[in-house]
């Protein structure tokens, strides 16, 4: 049965290869929907579909993809730093027993997600940029463009404008991570090791809901902030005028009412699962093809083992086996006159 679990008769480089092309094609797939996020959280449209329409009539259906090659390149990068910070943050946690708490492993995990967004973060605020920005009039030509022209005109720490309330808001994000967890089994009325692969996806799409949710007033301060900028037309279409994060947020409840934090949400919230269906599928799919090459399954449509193949090694081991065999073969055939 397919899990989420490390398997290790994949290689490192597979496991790299399955898990960006599974985010890749799923960033793809609801990236109208990121982008009506963003638009709603910038210029306070009302309604999920409100910008994303605005955006496709003035611009034409390719603006619903705008920033989604840079949030495709990002991927590896921001995966490599949160895996190699989580890593770190497991050993800190862990104590002289070798045992590590659910409560230390979330915060390993909520601390290796904020430090991965910190290091990459000039590429946020530029994708960003690139969403607000008009297609039809650019105020910038392409990615590099975009970081030369916000380097020049607004120094190097523009590009870290906002980047405080990554650090906010993983403090609401690790709280409801907590708190889904510790509900599950009364949820579902059963013990954890016992949930199906289906309990297992609600349980990601649920604490992605319930996390999302409590940090996204953080999330739409951040967004207002990197795309204001007094060199883009109309401020770079922030419906309110702030000096600071704290002006910011005492702007949208003034303009806008508490709730105008939470613009946005809805659309952010119909991602969900189409975003971890797509990623889910297309990693199974990849990991099946993988394993097919391998010589762990008959066929790259299903999981059925090869007959004879010990499922326990790794595939360099396996591929040595099976040079040795076919070796060993060929030594014990005689010649024949």
């Amino acid at each position: 049965m397919a899990t989420w679990r490390r398997d290790g008769r994949l290689t490192g480089g597979q496991r790299l290869l399955c898990a960006g092309l599974a985010g890749a094609l799923s960033l793809s797939v609801t990236a109208p929907l990121e982008l009506a996020t963003v638009l709603a959280q910038v210029n306070g449209a009302r309604g999920p579909w409100a910008a994303g329409l605005r955006a496709w009539r003035a611009e034409g259906p390719r603006a619903l993809w705008k920033g989604n090659a840079l949030a495709c390149l990002r991927l590896f990068p921001c995966s490599a730093v949160q895996l190699a910070a989580y890593r770190k943050f497991v050993v800190l946690f862990t104590d002289d027993l070798g045992h590590i708490s659910q409560w230390s492993s979330i915060m390993a995990g909520s601390l290796a997600g904020m430090v991965s967004t910190i290091v990459t973060y000039p590429t946020d605020l530029i994708k960003t940029r690139l969403i607000v920005q008009n297609m039809l009039e650019p105020s910038y030509r392409g990615i590099l463009h975009a970081f030369s022209t916000v380097y020049q005109q607004e120094g190097f720490l523009a590009l870290y404008r906002g980047v405080s309330l990554t650090v906010l808001g993983a403090l609401p994000f690790s709280a409801g991570s907590l708190l889904v967890y510790m509900n599950l089994e009364k949820i579902w009325n059963g013990p954890r090791d016992r949930f199906s692969l289906l309990q297992n996806f609600a349980n990601v799409c649920l604490a992605a809901a319930v996390t999302q949710t409590l940090s996204f007033p953080f999330d739409t301060v951040k967004r207002k902030m990197q795309a204001q900028s007094p060199y883009l037309p109309h401020c770079g279409g922030v419906d309110v005028h702030f000096s600071g994060a704290v002006d910011c947020f005492r702007q949208i409840v003034k303009a806008q009412g508490i709730l105008g934090l939470w613009n946005g949400l809805t659309a952010n919230l119909l991602k969900i699962g189409p975003y971890f269906g797509v990623m889910f599928g297309t990693f199974e799919f990849c990991k099946r093809i993988c394993l097919y090459q391998n010589g762990y399954i008959v066929s790259p449509l299903s999981y059925k083992l090869t007959p004879g193949v010990d499922q326990s090694l790794k595939p360099q081991e396996l591929r040595e086996l099976k040079k040795f065999f076919k070796t060993g073969q060929l030594k014990s055939k005689k010649p024949t006159l």
